[in-house]
C-alpha cells in the first residue's frame, strides 16, 4: 500500500512538473523598449528640418595626378594633418630610373661642353694672334658648336627637372589643414587617375558646417536670419547653436524621409549651411541633426 501511495505522488508531482514547464516555455518574454525621447520645440512657431554635419572646405575626395600602385600610405582615419603632409605615395621606379638616365645625359653633355670649348677657345686664341691662320667659315663654325653644346646641357638639366617635378607627383600631399575622415586605401591598391577620386581617402578641415534640408512646403516661412537651434537625436540636452551662412538656390529631391503621413517621396527640398562652434561633446561629419528654425511675424500656412 505504502508503495502505492509513493507512486502516486510522484506522479502527480510529474505531472506538476509537466505543466509548469508547459506554462513557463510558452510565456512571451518581456520586451524593455526604450522611449523615444520628445524634443520641445524652443520656438512658439518654428520650422522643423534635419540636418547633415559637414567640415567646413566639405569632404574632399582624395585623388592622384598619375596612375599606378600605392606603394605606402602615411595617415590612417581620424588622424590630424596639416597642408602639404604626405597621405600615400604610388610606385615611382619608372621616374627614377629615367632621372638616374637624365643624370648620365647631363654629363655626357657636360663633357662634350668641355670638349667643344676647349677647340672654341685653341680656335679663338689661334683667330686673334692671326687672323689668316683659321678661316672665318671654320672659326664661326666652332662658335656655333660651342654654342649647341651649351643648349643640349641647359636642354638636359630642364628635362631632370621635370622628371623630379614629375617625381614629386608620385606622392599625394593634403591640400588643406584638418582631419582624415576616411582612409580606406591600402598598400598594393591600383589609383587610376583618369576616374573620379572613390573616396578612399576624404579629408576635411577641423571647422564644421550643417547642411539643412527645409521642406518646399515651408518655404515661405524661412527667413534667413532666423533664430535657429539643432539637437542631437534623442538627446535634448545637447543643443547647438546655429549661424547662417548662405542658401543654396538649387532645388534638389529629398533622400532623407521622416516618415511622415503628409510626406511625399517625390518632394524637394532647399539646402541651407549654417556654421557653428565645435561643442565639447562628440560630434562626427555625417551626423544627423534635428533643427528648429524659428518663424517671426505673419505665419504664412
Amino acid at each position: 500500500m505504502k508503495t502505492f501511495y509513493k507512486l502516486l505522488s510522484l506522479s502527480f508531482l510529474g505531472i506538476l512538473f509537466a505543466i509548469s514547464y508547459i506554462v513557463y516555455d510558452h510565456q512571451t518574454a518581456s520586451v524593455k523598449i526604450k522611449p523615444i525621447v520628445k524634443i520641445h520645440a524652443p520656438y512658439q512657431s518654428f520650422i522643423y528640418a534635419t540636418g547633415i554635419v559637414e567640415s567646413e572646405s566639405t569632404n574632399i575626395s582624395i585623388g592622384s595626378a598619375v596612375s599606378g600602385i600605392v606603394t605606402k600610405v602615411f595617415v590612417q582615419a581620424g588622424q590630424e594633418v596639416n597642408i602639404g603632409d604626405a597621405l600615400f605615395s604610388i610606385d615611382s621606379r619608372d621616374i627614377k630610373a629615367k632621372i638616374e638616365s637624365a643624370k648620365a645625359k647631363i654629363e655626357v653633355a657636360d663633357v662634350t661642353l668641355t670638349k667643344i670649348l676647349h677647340q672654341y677657345q685653341f680656335d679663338k686664341q689661334l683667330h686673334d694672334q692671326d687672323p689668316g691662320a683659321i678661316s672665318r667659315k671654320k672659326f664661326l663654325a666652332s662658335a656655333d658648336e660651342l654654342a649647341l653644346a651649351r643648349a643640349n646641357l641647359a636642354l638636359a638639366k630642364a628635362e631632370l627637372m621635370v622628371l623630379k617635378k614629375e617625381l614629386k607627383r608620385h606622392t599625394v600631399y593634403s591640400p588643406i589643414t584638418g582631419e582624415v575622415l576616411r582612409c580606406k586605401i591600402r598598400t598594393g591598391k591600383y589609383i587610376d587617375s583618369s576616374r573620379i577620386p572613390s573616396k578612399s581617402i576624404v579629408v576635411g578641415s577641423n571647422k564644421l558646417n550643417l547642411r539643412v534640408d527645409i521642406n518646399e512646403n515651408d518655404l515661405l516661412r524661412f527667413k534667413k536670419n532666423a533664430h535657429s537651434i539643432a539637437f542631437i537625436r534623442n538627446h535634448p540636452e545637447f543643443k547647438i547653436p546655429l549661424h547662417y551662412q548662405y542658401t543654396v538656390p538649387y532645388m534638389v529631391p529629398k533622400t532623407a524621409l521622416s516618415g511622415l503621413s503628409t510626406e511625399r517621396t517625390d518632394l524637394r527640398v532647399l539646402q541651407v549651411l549654417y556654421h557653428f562652434e565645435k561643442p565639447n561633446f562628440p560630434l562626427y561629419v555625417g551626423q544627423q541633426l534635428n533643427v528648429f528654425i524659428e518663424v517671426q511675424g505673419k505665419d504664412y500656412l
